[in-house]
């Protein structure tokens, strides 16, 4: 269990050792030299170096990785995997740490994923199994299984019929009736899949009944690059129709990495959305481009007249707040109307917020964390007319997905917002004394690479992961 002051200590704590560190060593807050980091690093071992510096975001066992990529990522010469580390690369938003490894800590590093994780990930057991009855601070439950055999299960949503849909970030649609795979969905968009981009978010209508409206978000190409995009089609058997496209976020860029999407419907049936700052941190306080914001649009993609924006000439009018990294978390709480965001922060940081019209969220000019290689990116975590998040989360949880526990179905769990973890492999459940956060206490630890949590319509809060993809809900047990 994480106490939320003990996190906000410890991220503070970390960012000061850094500071004190770049003052004793005459570094510049812009990053390291390439000699000092080199020399600092004499003795470290390949082994202690892909934990600190890569499994953040790659995993122990590269689980960052699913299928087919990562045994052609193990197949990888030992010369083009050393050429990676050291250059890094721009289309999957990998970076380069040739000014922080020296030649042999590349090498070693290079050999260690080639042979020891590659070897550890072809044994490890990607889906462990769990207890017949799980026991949690608050409440017991368990764990049924409704849909199997997925790689990266992204979105889902669920047909008044019951059927579920599932988004799978390659780019494919599956329904699934009664925990059997029932069909793949023709006509979805095709997409930019390149890094992290993909087939993402999927949410129907909240009057889905009368106008049959599904929005699927995904990364569309777009010239030599792409961007996040939004359409809205309709379901006829089991192909999509009427097929618009309401929203495309630009500019559009060859970066791989930080296209948000998650989608969230208010009461009043505007669709709210977010879209990453694609790997360019400028963007997130560049009110004249989509990236690094999240949006409010009319559900035809028309723009609300009273967006905060809307007046500005050199602002996109769809903007309602911004100053964000990598949102992948957003829902409303089914009791307040709040609207609750969840986002990646670099190495540490990673944020709960509750989102406000026009407010500015700081990215990159405050932050709780720091560069993946060790440098400071900003020596300020509290700026005047910048908010701070509710909690934040170091080291980095790799926030994705979100959903408020339905109080009906699990009174235990009353004004708890739960949260996947990619990094870790978990789920956190903060809970919520008003907008105050009282506890995080992790949940269903190595369940998998957790990419989504909702609540379903029966009230079960349902969550998928990755390698193998599956989704599963948690039944109370009295």
């Amino acid at each position: 269990m994480l106490e939320s002051k003990h996190i906000r200590l410890t991220g503070i704590f970390i960012v000061f050792t850094f500071i004190l560190w770049l003052l004793l060593t005459s570094t510049t807050s812009s990053g390291c030299s390439a000699n000092t980091n080199k020399q600092s690093g004499e003795g470290r071992s390949a082994a202690d170096l892909y934990e600190n510096y890569c499994a953040s975001c790659h995993g122990m066992y590269m689980e960052r990785f699913a299928g087919e990529d990562r045994q052609a990522m193990f197949e990888l010469p030992q010369n083009e995997m050393e050429r990676i580390i050291r250059e890094g690369d721009y289309k999957t938003g990998m970076p380069a740490f040739g000014d922080v490894f020296s030649e042999e800590e590349i090498t070693a590093v290079a050999n260690h994923i080639l042979t020891d994780i590659k070897n550890d990930a072809n044994a490890h057991e990607y889906r462990p199994g769990f207890p017949e009855v799980v026991q949690t601070d608050k409440l017991a439950f368990r764990i049924d299984t409704v849909a199997s055999g997925l790689g990266i299960p992204w979105g889902m949503a669920w047909l008044p019929n019951g059927d579920l849909l599932v988004t799978e970030r390659s780019g494919e649609l599956f329904r699934f009736r009664d925990k059997t795979f029932e069909g793949m969905i023709d006509g979805v968009p095709e997409v930019y899949a390149r890094g992290q981009g993909g087939l993402l978010d999927i949410k129907l209508h909240p009057n889905y009944n009368e106008n049959g409206w599904i929005y699927l978000a995904y990364s569309e190409q777009e010239g030599n690059g792409g961007n996040t995009a939004i359409m809205r089609a309709r379901l006829y058997g089991n192909a999509l129709i009427d097929k618009e496209k309401i929203f495309k976020a630009q500019p559009n860029t060859r970066s791989g990495v930080h296209f948000g999407c998650r989608m969230a419907f208010d009461e009043d049936n505007y669709l709210f959305f977010s879209v990453g700052e694609r790997g360019r941190p400028a963007n997130a306080q560049d009110l004249s481009n989509h990236c690094g914001k999240i949006h409010r649009i009319h559900d035809d993609g028309r723009i609300p007249e009273d967006n905060p924006f809307v007046d500005n000439p050199d602002a996109m009018p769809s903007i309602w707040s911004y100053g964000h990294r990598n949102p992948q978390g957003l829902v409303f709480h089914p009791e307040t109307g709040v609207l609750w965001e969840t986002e990646h922060g670099p190495k540490g940081g990673d944020e709960l917020n509750i989102i406000r019209k026009g407010d500015n969220y700081g990215w990159p000019e405050i932050t709780y964390g720091i560069n993946y290689d060790g440098t400071i990116i900003t020596e300020d975590t509290a700026k005047v007319g910048m908010e701070q998040p509710v909690i934040y989360w170091t080291p980095s949880i790799a926030a994705c997905g979100m959903a408020f526990a339905d109080a009906e179905t699990y009174p235990q769990w009353a004004n708890s917002v739960f949260s996947g973890s990619l990094s870790f492999r978990y789920v956190v459940r903060t809970q919520l004394d008003g907008n105050e956060v009282v506890k995080d206490e992790i949940m269903l630890r190595e369940a998998g690479r957790v990419r989504s949590i909702e609540t379903g319509p029966d009230g079960y809060l349902y969550i998928g992961v990755e390698n193998p993809g599956y989704v599963f809900r948690l039944i109370p047990v009295n």
